[in-house]
């Protein structure tokens, strides 16, 4: 696939926003990272070449030449989660396959500061609809560690699909860990998925009429 269509592109729903990774923002990435070190350590891949909680900024600059890369090559959707247009976190497309599969799977994390207020939610469902609707994919697919509670109520408030345990499927935190398997395909979401969260959201906490 010679370039990857709808890329680059900023998406945003109330304060919550989706935008290109810069290399300016590698000293705040390096911050948030050494900052959320324990709250993210448990759930991040084992890579030794690219060692995320040290505080120089080597790491950073080579993930954005990677993903990048795998951008220009139609692989990965690589974006930086703002929250009122502040850098919160990370949200990846990734392992894009096309042909006769059209999938992909997704993997994201958050400021422990903004963790609960549907931040990461609403970044999902931007993101998923524009695979969807615009790049063309069929399928997303979330990977979750059983353990990892909370990137799981995010998916499964979104109404991801549940469809069995991937035994050892990744080196996590220094050991082969199971995953959760979550998907969605485009056939599940007709009207997209951020209408359907933002919908639920409203009835879940309805404005006051007083």
């Amino acid at each position: 696939m010679e370039r990857l269509r709808g890329w680059p592109v900023t998406l945003t729903e109330g304060p919550v926003g989706l935008r290109p990774l810069r290399h300016r923002d590698a000293a705040t990435w390096r911050d948030l990272r050494v900052r959320n070190a324990d709250w993210l350590r448990p759930w991040e891949p084992t890579n030794p070449e690219t060692p995320l909680f040290r505080s120089g900024l080597g790491p950073y600059v080579s993930m954005v030449h990677t993903m990048r890369r795998e951008a220009r090559q139609g692989l990965a959707l690589p974006w930086v989660v703002t929250h009122e247009d502040h850098f919160a976190g990370q949200l990846t497309i990734g392992a894009i396959v096309w042909g006769s599969a059209r999938s992909a799977q997704i993997g994201y994390w958050v400021d422990r500061q903004v963790a609960g207020r549907g931040v990461i939610p609403t970044a999902v469902a931007l993101a998923v609809d524009h695979c969807f609707f615009t790049v063309g994919l069929h399928r997303v697919e979330a990977n979750i560690r059983p353990e990892n509670t909370a990137s799981r109520r995010v998916v499964e408030k979104l109404g991801f699909r549940e469809e069995g345990i991937r035994r050892r499927h990744l080196h996590i935190d220094g050991a082969w860990r199971d995953h959760i398997c979550y998907a969605l395909t485009v056939e599940d979401v007709p009207g997209g998925l951020r209408a359907r969260w933002l919908a639920g959201r409203k009835q879940a906490f309805p404005r006051s009429t007083s």
